[in-house]
């Protein structure tokens, strides 16, 4: 399925189900010049992450709506470029050079230039895509900030992501370790298991 029918799908999911977390959600209108971003980045990005930047622009005023699990808000392009900068200050000792191995999905232990953030939890936790090269380039990692390290993959791909989140939705089960409620307020949480 495609990354824009998946996030779709989801968002369709949450205005029926989680109408507060749904209302949070803005559109990426208009859609963002991914020229300019993959100029900004240094970086060409994947097919994936420009087609759900086309349709998902992050949230409202910057707030924290777990949508991805286990508590993560997504980014959209604008937000992800600010985290990315945020990065890049905080690792500027080790951005040319970072304490990282080579490939896509392998460890790291210090904030690489190719990890572009997806989703964060508010804390400086991070989904990121990683965009290093190999055959598991463009693959979904969970940067651990307080431990300064990626783990290892937690999805093939942006598609592979939204794909479990909406099976989690719609058919229960788990999302990675989490599994979806929705609060009485109408807001989706994701349960560790």
């Amino acid at each position: 399925m495609d990354v824009t029918l998946l996030w779709t799908k989801i968002t369709l999911w949450l205005a029926e189900y989680a109408p507060t977390t749904a209302s949070e959600l803005k559109q990426a209108l208009p859609p963002p010049d991914m020229a300019a971003f993959e100029s900004e980045f240094e970086l060409t990005l994947p097919q994936q992450l420009k087609e759900w930047w086309t349709c998902c622009g992050g949230t409202e005023s910057g707030s924290l709506t777990d949508v991805l699990p286990p508590f993560y808000t997504p980014y959209g392009a604008s937000g992800a470029w600010r985290v990315w900068c945020e990065f890049r200050e905080t690792w500027a000792a080790k951005w040319h050079r970072p304490a990282c191995d080579y490939y896509a999905g392998s460890a790291g232990s210090s904030f690489h230039p190719a990890w572009i953030p997806i989703a964060g939890d508010g804390f400086a936790d991070e989904l990121v895509v990683d965009l290093r090269p190999g055959p598991l380039r463009g693959c979904v990692l969970e940067w651990e900030q307080e431990m300064s390290r990626v783990g290892p993959p937690l999805w093939a791909d942006l598609a592979s992501m939204l794909a479990d989140v909406h099976r989690a939705l719609t058919e229960g089960g788990s999302a990675g370790y989490s599994r979806p409620t929705v609060t009485e307020d109408g807001r989706l949480d994701w349960q560790i298991r």
